[in-house]
């Protein structure tokens, strides 16, 4: 076998083994972003989950306040209905209040107007939150990302807003913009502290630094996940990709 032949298998065996390297790091790619798919949905259950029990102790708060509100009402017609006293005051209905009603029109507006106040902003931040969540469970990533940002520029301390932080991230991060995902992920840490979404912030931080070769970086920052959020699931997932890299020799 001639030099040039041996050459020209060489060279087609590189040009397999680079198309095999290839398709490898695609599958790589779609195994990531089928994980972040995943925990997408993960998380939209907790969301729902934790959205009913916020629906039912709202619900339960109303009935409530009702329920207080009522009795002094219903004891007076029950009073009145054995001993038939309170019918004395109908008959000074019909004599002078007649003139009265046009004076008691007035107030109802004001109340029904402060009643109808409150539960029209709370209802609309969730309407929207919602509606960003759906687009990034329909894998909209873009316009997730824009709901989401218009969400929070409306309501920056809403009871949502970590959650919009987070989900923003998510949605830089599943489409590998890391650039973006990283100042939104950071904003989860430095803006909500306490926020139950600071372990996973990190943990997809330490990933980000993980798939930029940022070895030392990813290290430290899935370590701290370990070592101060030991209970979490994060703290499981930051303990595999450590092992990960320690088998990689990382």
């Amino acid at each position: 076998m001639s030099l040039e032949q041996r050459v020209d298998i060489l060279e087609r065996k590189a040009a397999v083994i680079s198309d095999l390297l290839l398709r490898l790091d695609t599958l790589q790619r779609e195994v990531q972003q089928l994980r972040g798919e995943v925990e997408v949905q993960n998380h939209a259950m907790d969301a729902l989950k934790q959205r009913q029990r916020d629906l039912y102790l709202d619900v339960d708060q109303r009935l409530t306040r009702l329920s207080g509100a009522a009795p002094a009402p219903v004891a007076e017609p029950a009073s009145g209905q054995a001993p038939q006293m309170p019918a004395q005051p109908q008959p000074q209905m019909p004599v002078q209040p007649q003139p009265q009603p046009p004076a008691a029109n007035p107030p109802p507006p004001a109340p029904a107007a402060q009643a109808a106040a409150p539960p029209g902003d709370p209802a609309q931040e969730d309407a929207r939150y919602q509606a960003a969540f759906k687009l990034l469970m329909q894998r909209r990533y873009d316009e997730a990302g824009s709901a989401f940002s218009e969400f929070l520029s409306s309501y920056p301390n809403g009871n949502y807003a970590d959650n919009a932080q987070y989900w923003l991230a998510e949605a830089s991060y599943v489409t590998r913009r890391f650039d973006a995902a990283l100042e939104a992920f950071s904003k989860v840490v430095e803006r909500y502290p306490h926020s139950a979404k600071v372990p996973d912030a990190l943990l997809k931080t330490g990933f980000i630094q993980y798939e930029r070769q940022a070895w030392a970086e990813a290290r430290t920052t899935l370590e701290g996940v370990v070592r101060d959020y030991p209970n979490s699931t994060a703290a499981r997932l930051a303990g595999k990709r450590l092992e990960r890299m320690r088998g990689e020799g990382r």
